[in-house]
């Protein structure tokens, strides 16, 4: 009894098996070599092991690292990092492991290669090293997709980053060189600009004090003159020192003050 009920143990398990498919992959049965349209995103798939099996791809975000040599419109060799960002999308991974097989990754490196030398060769050297690199890693993403998307639909392509430019040692030096010279020129500029308002500040100054004495002096008419005597006079009788003043009736020319010496 024991005997028979392991035989038919053995051949229920050959019979049916069950994969579990865990979070952030899919899983797809492979019946005789054919794909199923079903796709399970999570949890246990019932399959007979002997005439299919169940095929588990990831659909987390992958990346792709390498580094190349880039050519540029120059002709020189860049060397730079890579970094690839793809997944695969859930209800189209069927449709990449029919048209692209297992080995799918290496598909979308050969399409990166091929883009990114089209590209590149489009741009200085220089260019991979400054702000317009942002510009080269969108075209090599659109390039990308359009010749991934003649192949098979269902990888979705995120980023492509261009990490870690090496210029060649000639190019970078000129670079520096080249950067130093604008940042010196833009100093001397700032400088310039400072004494450029300093004296304009000292300008602007100097007229204010002239304005300042012309309107002063055209203030002093004769009647002002005239208050201003009357006010010294006054001053001066309020004195208890004896005083010889003399005058031309209008103004104060000369004061003498004699004080009792002791």
């Amino acid at each position: 009894m024991k005997v028979k009920n392991f035989i038919v143990l053995v051949i229920s398990h050959l019979i049916v098996s069950c994969a579990i498919i865990r979070p952030g992959e899919v899983g797809i049965k492979q019946k005789l070599g054919k794909f199923s349209d079903k796709v399970v995103k999570e949890g246990s798939v019932v399959y007979n092991p002997i005439i299919s099996k169940v095929v588990k791809e990831s659909t987390q975000t992958q990346n792709i690292k390498l580094i190349l040599s880039l050519p540029s419109k120059e002709g020189l060799s860049v060397e730079s990092e890579i970094s690839i960002l793809y997944r695969l999308e859930e209800d189209k991974v069927a449709s990449v492991l029919e048209n692209l097989g297992k080995n799918y990754e290496s598909i979308v490196t050969s399409v990166f290669r091929s883009a990114a030398s089209d590209v590149c060769a489009q741009f200085f050297a220089k260019d991979m090293h400054s702000g317009v690199r942002s510009k080269i890693e969108g075209e090599i993403l659109s390039k990308m997709k359009i010749n991934l998307e003649k192949q098979a639909n269902g990888v979705d392509l995120i980023a492509v980053l261009m990490k870690q430019i090496r210029l060649p040692r000639g190019l970078a030096s000129s670079i520096e060189r080249k950067l130093q010279a604008e940042q010196d020129a833009m100093r001397m500029e700032f400088v310039l600009n400072q004494e450029k308002k300093e004296a304009e500040r000292k300008i602007i100054s100097a007229k204010g004090e002239r304005d300042a004495q012309i309107i002063i002096s055209e203030g002093l008419t004769e009647n002002v003159l005239k208050n201003k005597a009357i006010e010294v006079f006054r001053e001066l009788s309020a004195s208890n020192n004896s005083k010889i003043i003399i005058t031309n009736g209008k103004t104060p020319l000369m004061i003498s003050d004699n004080e009792d010496k002791k």
